[in-house]
Formats: C-alpha cells, structure tokens, sequence
C-alpha cells in the first residue's frame, strides 16, 4: 500500500477527524507575521498539501481582498472540508501540486507537510521554481526524549503520517542542501495550544516553559514542544 492511501482512504481522517482545524487560527497568524516582519505583500499564495483548508480561511481575513489563494489537497475527504471554505478569493483543487505542471504563485505554503513525504528532497525541487518565497512549518520530533522512547516516532509515523523527523539542524541544512536562501526560522510554543493533553505532555510543559527563554536549542533538542516555521526564497 501507497503511503498516499493514508490520505486518499479514510485512515488520516479516522485517526484525525477534525484535520486540525483548531490549530489553523495559530499557524495563520504565524505565517501572517513572518509577511508582515518581511514586508511581504504577494499577489497570489498556494498552499500545497491544505488539509482542511482553514489555515487560508482564516489568512485571508489578514490579507488585502485583492489576494488570490489556492488550495492544493489530496485528500478528496479533506476537499470535502475544503468545500465548505470556498469563495470568490479562495478557491481548492483536489490534484497533486507536482502534476499541475506550468502552475506558480507568488507564495507557497507547505505546513506540515514534508514530513509526510516519501520522497521530500524530490518534492522540494520540484517546487522550488513555482515560487520566489515559502513558508514551511516543521514539527521536531527529533530530540532527546523521543529517541530515548521510541513508542514515539512509532506512533507519529501510525495515527500522522509522519514518515520523516527532524531537528532543526537538519531541517535548516537540508533547505541549504537544495539551494534554498533561508530568511527567517525561529521557535514557536506549539505546546501551549490549547487542546487535551495527557500527563506526560502536562508535565513536559514545564521544562519546556521554563527553559526555553534561557536556553532554546538544549530546550528544543531534548524536550522539543517547538515546531520551526521557516521563510525561504528561491
């Protein structure tokens, strides 16, 4: 079986009914803020890879209604959500970004994404020429305690998808690796989302907290909790 059938079939679905759509408001004004601090103003942004479809649903209340979004799934159950979002400004195909060839943006979005990716190095050439800037957001799973517990990546890799981890070392090298100028990357407390968390994340909150202000990379490294948003221009 594909890994792609995860998404395709309804397994991704089963295991994540809302699609994270509650997290989209957060990862919106993330990305909202690396434009802003950048002064980047794009006629025409893609988000590949767009579950849901919320994370552009709630962007597009930031950006000028000149904006044109699409949203690229290929998921037909997440296009199902999609559906619900769609307007005059936001549109969603349900199509592998990679086949659509000829087509670029101003801006792509890939958040959450590479890490689901069989073939991830392939991927990011592949769409390296279709834009000037992206914003990608990456979980680091790869630290200390995960690899301690390996029941961990185990079960990010069954109910996510997630067939790739990474550090931010190695996040930030593999971009440089493929040519890619990297602006901006820097933590953010993905921890702190409001949602249920079991014991062992309630407790881990409080190293996470109390470190990381004074040292960020030992925090990230060993008791991760901080996905990486990263700008690049190609």
């Amino acid at each position: 079986m594909s890994t792609s059938d995860m998404y395709t079939g309804g397994d991704y679905r089963k295991n994540n009914p809302t699609w994270d759509v509650e997290d989209a408001p957060w990862k919106a004004d993330l990305i909202f803020s690396l434009m802003e601090k950048h002064n980047l103003r794009p006629a025409t942004v893609c988000d590949v890879g767009c579950g849901c479809g919320e994370i552009l649903f709630q962007l597009k209340k930031k950006l000028p209604a000149s904006t044109r979004l699409t949203e690229y799934e290929i998921s037909p159950r997440a296009v199902e959500l999609c559906k619900e979002r769609e307007n005059e400004r936001l549109s969603f195909s349900l199509v592998n970004f990679c086949d659509e060839h000829g087509t670029s943006c101003d801006m792509i979005l890939l958040i959450d994404l590479i890490e689901h990716l069989e073939d991830y190095y392939k991927f990011l050439r592949h769409v390296k020429p279709r834009s000037h800037y992206k914003i990608l957001h990456i979980p680091l799973e790869m630290f200390v305690l995960a690899v301690l517990h390996p029941q961990f990546h185990r079960g990010q890799r069954k109910k996510v998808g997630h067939l790739h981890f990474f550090s931010r070392d190695m996040a930030l090298q593999v971009l440089r690796d493929l040519g890619y100028d990297v602006l901006d990357s820097s933590y953010t407390a993905g921890y702190a989302l409001p949602r249920e968390y079991g014991l062992k994340d309630k407790l881990l909150k409080i190293p996470r907290a109390l470190l990381c202000p004074v040292a960020p990379d030992f925090t990230v490294r060993v008791f991760s909790g901080y996905p990486l948003p990263v700008l690049v221009k190609s």
